[in-house]
């Protein structure tokens, strides 16, 4: 099924985004909205299943090293970009005390962005971007529909991909390669 596209509006401000319907996801990214539905079965499916398979070994510490913390769709304020990554993670030594804020203006030390239809060409594009200036160590591209895990590692400025697996390959990456588990686990069937 065809997502639709986003609605895109230029010269938009934060209050835009604000303003934006609760049932949509909106962005504001070099100085356009970006507002798109909510995600689609498949895309939520990846991003929950994510999240537990590194929530419990590096949140909680369960069969892991803990000291970090890890959420789904957290709103990022970096520079006059206002992004939100399907999960973002922060080490604890960079983050020690949990914000009490609306979003963080601290880049995450790793960001993974589910890729769909409506959103693969800003995920690849403009917030790639915005991650690389922004300092973020790690970034890894799921792919629900090609079944595929790409991650990537900024170094110097670049990003450098250090992985690309497919189906049921052992996932076990950069900065979460205490741990292994199945790409497989990500979907539905």
């Amino acid at each position: 099924m065809n997502e639709p596209l986003p609605q895109i509006r230029k010269h938009a401000t934060y209050q835009d985004v604000l303003d934006a319907p609760p049932n949509m996801v909106a962005e504001l990214i070099n100085g356009a909205l970006h507002v798109w539905r909510l995600p689609s079965p498949r895309h939520a499916l990846a991003i929950s299943r994510l999240s537990a398979e590194l929530g419990r070994p590096f949140y909680i510490g369960e069969g892991g090293p803990g000291s970090w913390w890890i959420l789904n769709k957290p709103e990022l304020h970096l520079g006059e970009d206002a992004v939100v990554p399907d999960l973002g993670g922060w080490r604890r030594e960079r983050m020690p005390e949990f914000p009490d804020t609306a979003a963080f203006d601290l880049a995450p030390d790793w960001a993974c962005e589910i890729l769909s239809p409506s959103t693969r060409r800003i995920d690849l594009t403009e917030k790639r971007d915005i991650y690389l200036r922004e300092g973020v160590k790690h970034l890894w591209f799921v792919d629900p529909a090609a079944r595929t895990l790409e991650a990537f590692e900024n170094r110097d400025g670049t990003w450098v991909l250090i992985v690309a697996l497919k189906d049921a390959d052992d996932v076990c990456v950069a900065p979460f390669d205490a741990i292994t588990f199945e790409l497989s686990a990500l979907w539905p069937d």
